[in-house]
């Protein structure tokens, strides 16, 4: 996407938004129009895929059919069978997009602009057609959040279908140029809205969306000289975004995560949707992973996670997590004050022999010690799977300051091979409410990781001895020295300058004396 589309494009989208901006806050308002986008894509795309694939060598096309003929009914059950089959859902051509649009700004003869209700039984229709296929799951609750009964649409229905009119009305003259294969424009609007959603929901954000420049330092670091990965996981998945940048550097055959938010989960499905990944080929699950292992038999080629910071879990409270293949060769639980590492042991039992992984967690997981120091001591003594400590910079993460790490595993490492630990902590763009990494901050990281380059003051391989003398703590200023020599002062020159002010000092007052006298006031020393 060029820099003029991508302003267009923006300014388009705060339009849209601005229809529901003072009705409710971004939290909320996200929901209407992140699913009414998606509402549109599933229209276009299913209008554009029977025009060119189904009805290519008929004379006429789906908005044409007749639907209370019994020709045109006909037409439909075939159509119908050849979108589900392709596409998983089906519509007529009266409950696409572009259809209620021209209702609801009454272009619509013998119809008045009321659509509210003809918008509940299409987004219902949209589950309902998918229900019993095989992308019923993908498809089953999409839109439970988009709440059309809502007051804050408008105290009366005739204000709530003025609301809706003119959010349709305003996506429906964004161009998302499907019919070009190689743009992505509906992608990165969707990238770039839930991006704007996590900055302004504070920390709620953080709960859906990684900050793009982290993901690419990720997902480039798990798909290094891979051409095409069979499989990616990620057990936090929120909005799908990570999943989905992984794409952007290597071809991915199937895609899975999961997610504890329903909402979230939502997002994450739509999100894999409108990017172009058919039904068949991404699996997204909605549970608590740390209770239920929704992927129970998955072994990824590349996982990538950014799972909440220290949340609280069951941990040493469970006796059943004891016996849990995913938690139990380590002798201790994670703490339940802290489940980083319950979530590492997770995808590392995921993890295939040949694959990695790349995770962001709190500082506190480099060298909290107890339960966690144990489970980290025998993944770096006796399994020897981690490969890397980046330390990142503070501010970068919606809903905390606090500076976080990202731990990098393989499982086919060599038994003398040492860990790389980088310090990137001091190297970024400060902006008004958030840091952020540079093109170049992140071209440096992941160059150094992939040669694994010693820098002076910013990275540096530990072997595995000095790291056992450390006692398995992972802090970076073990073995990243950062100290900056503070100049030297010359103590008489600044008793010299000190001096020469005294000096200067005097003089002033006797300026100052001379012209209190003039001006016949008291001198305020």
């Amino acid at each position: 996407m060029s820099e003029e589309q991508k302003k267009l494009l923006e300014k388009q989208l705060w339009g849209v938004a601005n229809a529901l901006r003072g009705k409710m806050n971004a939290d909320e308002y996200k929901n209407y129009i992140l699913g009414f986008i998606f509402y549109k894509y599933l229209s276009e795309r299913l209008e554009q895929y029977v025009d060119e694939k189904l009805l290519a060598s008929e004379d006429f096309k789906f908005t044409d059919i007749k639907e209370n003929t019994k020709e045109g009914k006909q037409y439909l059950e075939h159509i119908k069978a050849g979108c589900i089959s392709h596409l998983g859902f089906f519509l007529k051509p009266s409950e696409l997009f572009a259809y209620l649009v021209k209702k609801g700004k009454g272009e619509i003869k013998n119809q008045d602009g009321f659509i509210i209700e003809d918008l509940k039984n299409v987004l219902n229709t949209i589950e309902q057609t998918s229900m019993g296929t095989a992308s019923e799951d993908d498809f089953k609750g999409l839109f439970d959040d988009v709440d059309l009964t809502s007051t804050k649409l408008g105290s009366r229905e005739n204000q709530k279908n003025e609301t809706i009119v003119e959010v349709l009305k305003l996506l429906s003259e964004i161009d998302f140029k499907l019919e070009d294969t190689k743009s992505d424009l509906l992608g990165d609007a969707y990238e770039y809205l839930i991006g704007e959603f996590a900055a302004g929901a504070g920390k709620k954000g953080g709960e859906f969306y990684t900050p793009a420049q982290v993901s690419r330092l990720l997902v480039q670091i798990v798909s290094q000289d891979k051409k095409r990965i069979r499989s990616v996981y990620d057990p936090t998945c929120g909005s799908g975004s990570l999943l989905l940048r992984i794409g952007d550097y290597t071809d991915v055959v199937d895609y899975y995560g999961q997610e504890l938010n329903p909402t979230t989960y939502n997002l994450g499905r739509m999100n894999m949707i409108l990017h172009g990944i058919n039904f068949d080929h991404f699996k997204i699950l909605q549970g608590d992973v740390l209770k239920e292992d929704m992927h129970a038999d998955l072994k990824a080629e590349a996982i990538v996670a950014n799972p909440p910071f220290s949340a609280q879990w069951k941990g040493d409270t469970d006796p059943q997590l004891a016996h849990d293949d995913r938690f139990s060769q380590y002798g201790r639980l994670a703490p339940k004050s802290a489940a980083d590492y319950a979530f590492v042991t997770h995808m590392l039992y995921h993890l295939a022999d040949n694959g990695v992984m790349a995770v962001v967690l709190p500082h506190g997981a480099l060298f909290r010690s107890g339960a966690e120091g144990q489970i980290r001591q025998y993944i770096i003594e006796k399994q020897n799977y981690l490969d890397a400590v980046i330390g990142l910079p503070a501010n970068l993460f919606y809903g905390t300051s606090i500076p976080a790490t990202v731990l990098v595993f393989k499982k086919c490492r060599k038994d003398d091979e040492d860990i790389l630990f980088i310090d990137a902590s001091k190297e970024f763009e400060k902006n008004k409410n958030q840091n952020r990494l540079t093109d170049n901050n992140i071209k440096k990281i992941f160059e150094t990781y992939k040669d694994r380059k010693e820098i002076e003051k910013y990275s540096h391989r530990a072997s595995l001895t000095e790291i056992k003398e450390n006692e398995f703590n992972l802090n970076i200023p073990r073995y990243v020295d950062i100290f900056e020599e503070e100049e030297e002062i010359d103590i008489n020159a600044v008793a010299d300058k000190l001096k020469q002010l005294a000096k200067d000092e005097v003089g002033l007052q006797d300026k100052l004396a001379k012209f209190c006298e003039e001006l016949g006031i008291n001198k305020p020393f």
